[in-house]
Order: C-alpha cells, then sequence, then structure tokens
C-alpha cells in the first residue's frame, strides 16, 4: 500500500512534473497512479488540463515533461534520444530512440519516486501516453518487466527489492502510437495490460505496427475511431474504451474491509 502522496518535490529537480489530486480529498495516499505523458513537441502545462477533465475516483495523476525541449526555438519537449523527420510526411519521427527517456521513466520517475519514496507498486501504476509519449510508456513498461538478473553477492534485502520493482504494471494506454520499431522485442512477453487507441487507416497504428505491439505484450486491445486522424479522444464513443480500461484496472477502497489482502 502507498505510505504517501507523491509531491513535485520528492521527484528529481530536473524534471518537471504537474500533480492532480482525486475529486474527493482523503487523508490517505490514493490507491492508484495515473502516470501521464505528453506527445512531441508538448508540454506537461498543456497536457494537465486532460488530468483535470478525467476526474478519476481515487487517482492521483502525475503529469510529466518529456526532458529535452525541442531544437530550433519550435517550442515543445520530444522523449526522443534525437530529432528524426519523417520521409513519408516531412514531420518530426516520433520513432527516434527512446532510451534516455526510458531511463528517465523507470529509474527516476517510477522506481525512485512512485515506489521508494511513496511507496507504490507497480500495479497500482497506469501509464497513458499520446503519441510519442505513448511510445515512451510502452517502452518503460517492457524495461520494468525484465528482471536485472541477481548475483551471488547481492544479500537477501538486494533481491527483494528488485522483485518488488520488476513486473507488470496496472497497464498502458497508448493513443496514436505502437511499440516502437526501435525497441527491442527479445525475451518474454510483457504482462502490463495495452490498450492501443488510433483513428481509422492510421499509419502509424498500421496493422503491423498492432501486431510488433503484440510480439511485446501478451494482453493488447485495439481501439479505432471512427474518424481518421490519431488525435485525442474527441467524444464520448471515442473515449468510452479508455473509461472502460481504467475501470477495470484501477484499484478502489471502496467498500473494502479494513485489514483486508488482495490475492493476485
Amino acid at each position: 500500500m502507498p505510505t504517501k502522496t507523491p509531491t513535485p518535490t520528492d521527484f528529481p529537480s530536473h524534471l518537471k512534473v504537474t500533480i492532480t489530486h482525486p475529486p474527493t480529498p482523503s487523508t490517505a495516499p490514493a490507491p492508484n497512479i495515473l502516470l501521464l505523458l505528453h506527445g512531441l513537441g508538448d508540454t506537461a502545462a498543456a497536457f494537465t488540463s486532460f488530468a483535470r477533465a478525467l476526474q478519476l475516483p481515487e487517482t492521483t495523476v502525475v503529469t510529466v515533461q518529456a526532458p529535452a525541449p525541442l531544437p530550433f526555438d519550435l517550442g515543445g519537449f520530444h522523449w526522443g534520444d534525437d530529432v528524426a523527420f519523417d520521409t513519408g510526411t516531412g514531420g518530426l519521427d516520433m520513432d527516434a530512440g527512446l532510451t534516455r527517456s526510458t531511463a528517465t521513466l523507470v529509474d527516476d520517475v517510477i522506481r525512485g519516486c512512485l515506489l521508494g519514496k511513496c511507496g507504490y507498486a507497480l500495479r497500482e501504476i497506469i501509464v497513458l501516453g499520446f503519441g510519442q509519449g505513448g511510445m515512451a510508456g510502452l517502452v518503460a513498461a517492457r524495461e520494468l518487466g525484465l528482471g536485472r538478473g541477481s548475483s551471488e553477492q547481492q544479500d537477501q534485502l538486494q533481491q527483494q527489492q528488485q522483485q518488488q520493482q520488476t513486473g507488470a504494471l496496472a497497464g498502458v494506454i497508448s493513443i496514436g502510437a505502437p511499440y516502437p520499431l526501435s525497441g527491442s522485442r527479445a525475451g518474454a512477453k510483457n504482462r502490463s495490460p495495452v490498450l492501443l487507441v488510433a483513428g481509422r487507416d492510421s499509419v502509424a497504428v498500421s496493422d503491423a505496427a498492432v501486431r510488433r505491439t503484440e510480439e511485446v505484450f501478451e494482453f493488447v486491445e485495439l481501439s479505432r475511431y471512427a474518424r481518421k486522424g490519431d488525435g485525442m479522444p474527441s467524444n464520448r464513443d471515442e473515449m468510452l474504451p479508455v473509461m472502460q480500461f481504467f475501470a477495470r484496472r484501477l484499484r478502489s477502497r471502496q467498500g473494502v474491509p479494513e485489514g483486508s489482502v488482495e490475492i493476485t
């Protein structure tokens, strides 16, 4: 169970985060964390309005700004190791390597702060990312599912800590982005449930891209808009699959007797 509600000062000083609290105040930390990752060229501040609109019960929303600013005074931030251009569209390519941002999300945000300082478990954290933020979330989820391999020199406490920091998230929602071509697909499938949301005839979330995501994750759902375009959900029908995913994956303390133990 979480021991404290995260605050911006719990995160490394080089990261910009905003915290949105549950609509119903409580003295105890919320049982869920929703990690929001904005798209390529956006900011945490712009994405925070979406966090407020969600009004998710018993959920603290942490919106993280991508670590790298776009060059040439373009404004906004990106999750890539570099800035690359898509030769097909002439725009910026989402799949520009995600090694550094993966380390930031896994080590600084999730393991260092949410697990280490606030006492959350991976099963209490769900990620929603848009565009390149969705890619970053998928790669981070895969990394969290990989064991780092304990050596004979590691003591029992270190091994126990590693086991607690390795496993499946409550889920990942990626809007407009599949698992990237640049990401590794070696090893066993990750058990974090995934929801891919995309427009009709999406170029980014093609049938081949969905199959690639299914090579990495054991449980993958796909929801397509009736319209073209991979933007954020713009009406009730487009948002419904996302809210249904939340309903299945978010935890609730309401109606649970004190002292109860969950068996997973």
